[in-house]
């Protein structure tokens, strides 16, 4: 692993495959002309606010986003994390599939969400991802690369579930990535602490890319893409505009904490 710069985007996703696609490609060539060597979009980069549409579309949707990621990657030279975009099921649902894509276009990493948002909040506001989304059946995976670290992936909601962390982290993840759509009722309250949690009791980078904004009338979601370093430490915060949160990811950084405050050799129920 070498010291690099990480990209957080920050977008401002609509029911417009083609207009989300435009704003991920100038958020990212942005980032690369900014130096950055690892780029995450946010959950529902490429299509956000109209379910059933996304129902119907969502054959186009991911072929589209899986063909835009590997371009993008190939031609900026770049790895890049997709976070979220649909898979059409087998049961007329999708998937909620993050992929991790390589400067030569592989494919390093695919996780299908697993924790689904089913919840009526105080704001008025009720969310039901399983009424188009099909859970996935597998934790996430890391991918251990030379130049990037041990790579980890989740999404959105995952963040509250601690378990699917350590799981992450006895696989010997160094970053973690979070993409999400995080509603701005709950972001402002749980967003940050949440990634500090998430990166302190593994003693890892978290990199949050995130969704920002009102995406119709009604879908708001909270912003602030945010990196944040082994110690809990925030790098970078995108706040609520489109744009990125940009920081250096750097293993004597990681070393040094995880020297400080060994607490992953001090697991007693591991």
């Amino acid at each position: 692993m070498k010291s690099y710069l990480a990209a957080a985007l920050q977008m401002t996703s609509v029911p417009d495959l083609e207009k989300n696609l435009t704003q991920a490609e100038e958020l990212i060539d942005l980032a690369v002309r900014r130096g950055a060597e690892y780029i995450t979009l946010p959950e529902n980069f490429s299509f956000l606010g109209d379910e059933s549409g996304k129902l119907a579309q969502a054959a186009d949707i991911c072929n589209a986003s899986e063909k835009f990621l590997k371009t993008m990657a190939q031609r900026y030279q770049v790895t890049i994390l997709g976070g979220g975009y649909p898979v059409p099921t087998d049961d007329g649902r999708v998937y909620n599939t993050a992929l991790l894509v390589n400067a030569h276009g592989d494919v390093l990493l695919r996780y299908e969400k697993v924790h689904l948002f089913d919840v009526n909040l105080p704001d008025g506001n009720t969310y039901q991802e399983s009424a188009t989304v099909t859970s996935g059946e597998q934790l996430p995976s890391v991918c251990k690369t030379k130049d990037l670290g041990n790579l980890g992936i989740s999404v959105c909601y995952d963040v509250r579930f601690p378990e699917l962390y350590r799981h992450l982290s006895q696989l010997e993840a160094e970053v973690i990535t979070v993409p999400a759509s995080f509603t701005a009722y709950t972001g402002k309250d749980h967003w940050q602490v949440l990634l500090q949690a998430r990166a302190i009791e593994n003693t890892c980078y978290v990199i949050a890319p995130a969704q920002t904004g009102f995406h119709n009338s009604i879908r708001q979601s909270h912003g602030h893409a945010m990196i944040v370093d082994p110690w809990g430490i925030v790098l970078a915060d995108a706040g609520q505009d489109v744009g990125m949160a940009i920081a250096e990811i750097t293993p004597s950084r990681l070393g040094q904490v995880r020297q400080q405050m060994p607490s992953l050799n001090h697991r007693v129920f591991a």
